[in-house]
This record gives structure tokens, C-alpha cells and sequence, in this order.
């Protein structure tokens, strides 16, 4: 921009006040003032707040980084800003079937009807539980499932996740879903959900098969050699075991 100028005008749209909002180009207009500009090219267009609304999060879905939060909130605008334009729709294009908003935004998004209505749920969390989201804290299949929590039930578990210093994984974020649904989640029951132990917490031990040549048949399969090596240890473990005792002797 120093160097060229501003290639792509803001594009601005006049208020019911005089005044003006920027549409889209937000980050462009941010990126003249740290270039020490004053002005920029913008152009007026003369839509009205539904319609710019629209224009607006369809600009911000272009950028190739979007936060989970981002686009929970801008799909959330859109689909308010069509159902707020349907209500106005004529009875000759109400005959013809308007589509729903969702099934709109999901075309225009390539995305599934589900994944932008798994999306727009995630305006139900917390402040707290959607900045875990975009921090990739939590999992966005898991954060779905928390949004059918209240808000007190959100921030206990906010206390939770900081005090054992684990987020919930999917199997748990369900239970809890499941709890809420039968009024039964209370602060007992997502800590003792929280306190157990997830697959990817359990302690493994893994060995180089190079460690284990000439000591385990070749011809076994991984199952069976796994099979093998918990045999021997048992069998060694037993071995150990007898010796102690005849040392006490």
C-alpha cells in the first residue's frame, strides 16, 4: 500500500444516520492508517443492512484463515440477515420456495447443511469455552457438544478444566450433554467426568522390534507378537517372584 496504493477500494454503505460503515475492507482500511494515510478509495453502494450484512460476511469467509468463532459468529449474522429478508419475500416468489437460509449459506459456503448448523451452535458457548475452540484447546466436535450446556454449567467446568488441566475429549463431552439434557449435570458430575482417565493419557511403553530380534519368533503377526511379549513378561515376573521367596528361606 505505501508503495502502490490501495488496489481494491472499501467498499462503504450509507447509513439511516448520514454516516458511513465500511462493508467490506476493514483490514485494508487498518492497513492505510499503519501506512500513514489519511484517505483511501472507497465505494458507496446503496444496499440496506441485510444486504450488507450479507456482502460483509461473505467477504470475511474469503480470507484462508478463519477462527472456529469467526465463522460461528458470521454465518449466524448471515443466516439472521436472510431470515430477516424472507419475511419480506412477495407471494409470487414465496410460491416458487424460497431456500432456507441455512441450506444457503452451506451452498455458498461448500459446506454441509450439518457443519454450518454445528457451527452456529458454537454462539452458545462461553467466552471462555470459544476462545479454548480457536486455541485448539478443545476439538471442534467435542466444543459442539458442550454448547448444550447452560452457561453456569459452562463455567464450572471452565473451574474444572483448570484445576485438573485437561480438556474434555468427545466421549466425555457427550456425557455431559447427556446429563444436561436429564437435569442432572451438576458440578459433582462434570468433575467426576473430568477425573477419568482419557485413551491418550494412558501410560504406554513401546520397544524397537530391533531390541526384540532373536528374542520373539519372526513369523508372528503384530497381535500375536504382542500376545508373545506379554507371556514372557508375565512368565518372567512369576520367575522373580519365586526367587524372592526362596531367598527368604
Amino acid at each position: 500500500i505505501k508503495e502502490n496504493g490501495l488496489l481494491t477500494p472499501v467498499k462503504l454503505r450509507k447509513k439511516e444516520d448520514g454516516r458511513y460503515e465500511i462493508i467490506s475492507g476493514h483490514r485494508r482500511r487498518k492497513a492505510c492508517e499503519l501506512a500513514g494515510r489519511d484517505t483511501l478509495t472507497a465505494e458507496v453502494l446503496e444496499v440496506d443492512r441485510d444486504t450488507a450484512v450479507i456482502m460483509m460476511v461473505d467477504s470475511n469467509l474469503q480470507r484462508s484463515n478463519i477462527l472456529p468463532s469467526e465463522k460461528a459468529k458470521s454465518y449466524k449474522m448471515k443466516m439472521d440477515a436472510l431470515r430477516h429478508q424472507g419475511k419480506a419475500v412477495s407471494s409470487t416468489l414465496a410460491q416458487v420456495g424460497p431456500k432456507h437460509s441455512i441450506e444457503q449459506i452451506a451452498e455458498e459456503a461448500n459446506e454441509s447443511r450439518n457443519q454450518v448448523k454445528r457451527y452456529i451452535r458454537l454462539n452458545n458457548l462461553t467466552p471462555n469455552l470459544l476462545q479454548m475452540v480457536d486455541d485448539r484447546k478443545i476439538a471442534f466436535t467435542p466444543a459442539v457438544e458442550l454448547t448444550y450446556l447452560t452457561a453456569e454449567q459452562q463455567q464450572t467446568l471452565c473451574e474444572s478444566i483448570e484445576s485438573q488441566a485437561c480438556t474434555p475429549s468427545l466421549s466425555q463431552a457427550q456425557k455431559m450433554k447427556r446429563f444436561a439434557q436429564e437435569g442432572k449435570l451438576d458440578a459433582n458430575v462434570i468433575e467426576s467426568i473430568m477425573a477419568e482417565e482419557k485413551p491418550n493419557q494412558r501410560e504406554k511403553i513401546s520397544v524397537p522390534m530391533a531390541r526384540l530380534q532373536g528374542v520373539i519368533p519372526r513369523d508372528l503377526s503384530p497381535a500375536k507378537a504382542q500376545d508373545y511379549i506379554v507371556r514372557a513378561v508375565t512368565y518372567y515376573a512369576q520367575h522373580l517372584a519365586r526367587q524372592d521367596k526362596d531367598s527368604e528361606r
